[in-house]
């Protein structure tokens, strides 16, 4: 009764609800694709700028933003709007053969290419009067659903709430949403959270009724649209010199968000491939992968104009300037080598960057990438092949990164190496998106052994009695490039890569060289398909596990030789066979260090030299050392209760009447080993997990949020904390200090969140993703 009193109650108030499926081309006519895409500073522009667009950010792309929207709804640009939803799973382990790609502005070029593709539409499609307008509306009834079913008033959410990322959904249409109302009363907007407030409410429903008009922000500046050129004519100059140059540094930074020094990051722009030259119009090249087959006589480097809205799962900034613009030149343009034609975009050399770049000169490449090397992986860590655990148990819970220096890991004894090896360097994206598993994981298993037994062999020669094994052999970024150091943390099913060595000294570390940088680079980002048969993601995954071992051999190597055997050991414990097998075959490194151990305990003591060879460029913005007590003292919390944790939470203190400190809580969920695929769970070392507590805000993906009022409840939960040992411990600590999903707040303390992580991010803000917000 309560419920329908409700209904009745919004029925009045906007003129009608969702109707019968089989009433409205009676109703209101056939359906009709409609132009809704205004000039920005036309009245119905500015109004979805000024009134819609941020209730739509905040309440709705915190959700619906990506690749891993619920139903491929993506509300972040006007394009994803007026596109719709789909039922196609984007992620899917499980299918024999590739899917057809369905990415925004690439794979359709208009609303009617993506009925097509089976997109049904958000907003009414027939006659355009007000009535129609909110009845023929799946946004719309979506949001008047979540009025008429309002959350349970209980803390924790019961199981007809499924939150789970693989979920089914059931992305109704308009014709199917009185059945779906029906069957799942509590499936309205924004799902599993509380509704949007009466005046937010508003002014979508006014937006709607009107016919859901859009508008993109503004254009950026003549000044920013100047430099964009600059950048353009540098890029598509016609010498084959400056076409390859454009090549490698397109398939490197293709997935940045690129700004321009001087407008302080107010206007982003993509990289992307053009079939017209600068002056014109971009004409977008659609391939799955930025170096298959153009199949246009000559390609363009265009860049263009971000217009989505800014997430921070996808945000990947990168400044550009007349100092990088220079430093291009002095790396790919004036050394002397020749290009006397253009690389081949067959699928085995394309996607072999050893082939296709094997004119220009190893350090350049290297040392274009060590510039911007948080970027480069983060291309992986942000990219579309980082989403779910299957993806990331191929890496450990938190290590640290640094780099071999190119001028001694770039030689010219390197650089023939890697010509005589080319073949064998060949990644598994050769295959494409179809590929057979088994028998290609057997094929480049033998491959990087090949590869191995040439590296070896060479690196036996170079460190011979161990000359030069000493962390002068890292690179220190010129004494003034943060990049040399990095950290990557692992939150199960999503990860993060920043800048320093952060937190406690690790089980792990890898230290990366030019071949394998660019391999990573090349199968999780490049050549990595998210689309593609679960034979290529397998085969990528399992390939993964070689260039992590590599990348931890090249650590082990600065350790006396038992202590590389002891700690490889340790790392692999109850490791399968295959892998085991694979340890001992082929040549092994066999030099000494050249360091001069002083203790017992090497790696520690490692750990403290690598920090102090990098000391100048260490990064402190994540320093966990600079925690205030009591806070602090969580880094040292009992396993039990770390246990209890997600991976992901964010502590937000009240320090005076509207200013907040911000600190992230990270587990690191220990391992045995992590080369069991499908098997992680018996492989968890449970009595190992870490915690790391550090300033400010690390990953993208809150699952919890916790909010302190005044220095007396930090005591309190920073005494509590470290004391709890089953999940009822946890829940009532959550009662105390925790914002759940279901506070009637939420939405409140969701924007305080978003404004202090802007003051923190600063250029790298952008919205955070509730999709794995947890109920518990």
């Amino acid at each position: 009764m309560k419920k329908s009193l409700l209904l009745s109650f919004i029925i009045i108030l906007s003129g009608c609800a969702y109707l019968g499926a089989a009433h409205y081309d009676e109703l209101f006519g056939p359906e009709q694709i409609q132009q809704r895409i205004v000039e920005h500073d036309t009245g119905a522009g500015a109004e979805f700028l000024q009134h819609v667009q941020p209730v739509l950010d905040t309440r709705c792309v915190v959700c619906h933003g990506c690749y891993d929207a619920p139903c491929q709804l993506k509300l972040s640009s006007p394009e994803g709007i007026d596109r719709g939803l789909s039922k196609e799973l984007v992620y899917d382990g499980t299918r024999l053969l590739a899917s057809n790609p369905s990415r925004l502005l690439y794979d359709a070029t208009d609303t009617a290419g993506w009925r097509e593709k089976n997109f049904s539409p958000v907003l009414n499609e027939r006659a355009q009067t007000a009535e129609a307008n909110l009845a023929g509306s799946v946004l719309y009834n979506s949001l008047v659903l979540k009025m008429s079913s309002p959350l349970p008033e209980e803390e924790v959410l019961g199981d007809e709430f499924d939150f789970a990322l693989d979920r089914s959904q059931s992305c109704a249409s308009m014709g199917e949403f009185d059945r779906l109302a029906d069957s799942q009363p509590h499936a309205g907007m924004p799902y599993g959270l509380p509704g949007i407030s009466r005046s937010e409410f508003k002014h979508l429903e006014k937006w709607l009724k009107s016919g859901g008009k859009m508008a993109h922000i503004k254009p950026p500046s003549k000044d920013v649209i100047a430099q964009a050129q600059r950048w353009e004519s540098f890029l598509n100059q016609d010498s084959l010199k400056h076409q390859l140059t454009a090549r490698y540094v397109y398939e490197h930074w293709y997935l940045a968000h690129i700004y321009f020094v001087q407008d302080g990051g107010k206007s982003f722009f993509k990289l992307v491939r053009s079939s017209t030259p600068p002056g014109e119009d971009i004409k977008l090249i659609n391939t799955r992968r930025p170096y298959d087959d153009p199949k246009v006589e000559r390609v363009y480097y265009r860049l263009m104009h971000e217009r989505s809205t800014i997430l921070a799962k996808t945000h990947l900034p990168l400044a550009l300037n007349d100092t990088k613009l220079a430093r291009l030149y002095t790396q790919f343009i004036q050394p002397e080598y020749q290009v006397s034609k253009m690389p081949s975009y067959k699928p085995e050399v394309a996607s072999n960057p050893f082939k296709v770049f094997a004119a220009m000169p190893v350090k350049s490449k290297y040392q274009f990438m060590l510039d911007e090397a948080e970027l480069i992986i983060m291309g992986f860590i942000k990219g579309p092949v980082c989403r779910g655990q299957i993806a990331l148990n191929v890496i450990n819970d938190h290590f640290w990164v640094a780099f071999a220096d190119p001028d001694k890991a770039a030689t010219p004894q390197v650089e023939q190496m890697l010509l005589q090896h080319e073949d064998a360097l060949a990644l598994p994206a050769a295959e494409e998106s179809n590929a057979l598993p088994i028998s290609s994981w057997v094929k480049y298993s033998k491959r990087q052994s090949t590869y191995l037994e040439a590296k070896v062999k060479l690196a036996n020669e170079m460190f011979e009695n161990g000359e030069h094994l000493t962390t002068d052999a890292l690179w220190r970024g010129e004494d003034v490039n943060d990049n040399a150091a990095l950290t990557i943390f692992r939150h199960f099913d999503s990860a993060t890569v920043v800048k320093g060595f952060i937190g406690q000294e690790p089980k792990t570390m890898w230290i990366l060289d030019y071949a394998l940088f660019e391999r990573i680079h090349y199968l999780l980002v490049a050549g990595f398909d998210v689309y593609g048969n679960i034979g290529h993601q397998l085969v990528t995954r399992l390939y993964m596990d070689f260039l992590r071992l590599e990348g931890e051999q090249n650590f082990l190597a600065l350790l006396p030789k038992q202590q590389r055997q002891e700690l490889k050991a340790n790392w692999y414990r109850k490791s399968p066979t295959s892998l085991t097998n694979f340890f001992k075959s082929g040549e092994s490194f066999s030099q000494a260090t050249g360091i001069e151990y002083q203790t017992q305990d090497q790696q520690h003591e490692l750990y403290g030299l690598i920090k102090q060879t990098l000391k100048p460029v260490l990064s402190p913005r994540y320093d966990y050392t600079k925690v205030p007590e009591p806070l602090h003292k969580l880094n040292n919390m009992p396993a039990k209760a770390i246990n209890l944790l997600p991976q992901i939470s964010y502590v937000l203190v009240k320090d005076g009447d509207s200013e907040h400190e911000a600190y992230t809580l990270i587990h690191h969920n220990a391992h045995y080993n992590i080369s069991s695929l499908l098997n992680e769970e018996g492989q968890r070392a449970y009595d190992e997990d870490t915690l790391t507590i550090v300033p400010g805000f690390i990953g993208d993906y809150p699952e919890a949020i916790w909010y302190l009022n005044n220095q007396q409840q930090v005591e309190a939960f920073a005494e509590q904390l470290p004391l709890m040992q089953v999940e009822a411990d946890y829940k009532a600590l959550k009662s105390k200090f925790a914002i759940r999903r279901t506070h009637p707040q939420f939405w409140q303390y969701s924007d305080i969140l978003h404004n202090v992580a802007k003051q923190y991010r600063g250029i790298e803000y952008g919205l955070f993703d509730y999709n794995r917000l947890e109920n518990r």
